[in-house]
């Protein structure tokens, strides 16, 4: 599969309400793949492999678990996606281990 790598927004971004945070550029492997209100997601050439789908903190998989999957099928555009309410992130894998924002926006609300 041939896929685009897109530029990285460099510097992170604060995006959104005051209280959804600043965005670094590059997600550490510690961050969970959540919003809690909104849809958070793995993708994988734009479709969908994990999806918070109203699962509880304590079962929302890590930046580092995607990872996992994803190193198992690397030449693949790759995606974390975390649309809330007021904010939202989109995260590219650009090497291992690497996941770079790529895209941030308003949310839904």
């Amino acid at each position: 599969m041939s896929w685009v790598k897109l530029p990285p927004l460099t510097g992170g971004r604060t995006f959104g309400c005051a209280t959804c945070g600043y965005k670094p550029e590059v997600a550490s492997l510690d961050m969970k793949i959540a919003v809690g209100f909104g849809d958070a997601y793995l993708s994988k050439n734009g479709k969908v492999v994990w999806s918070e789908d109203c699962k509880d903190w304590k079962d929302c998989i890590t930046v580092a678990q995607a990872e996992e999957i994803a190193k198992k099928d690397p030449n693949n555009d790759w995606k974390i996606v975390l649309y809330g309410a007021l904010s939202e992130a989109v995260y590219q894998r650009q090497g291992d281990s690497l996941w770079v924002l790529v895209k941030v926006g308003q949310g839904f609300a």
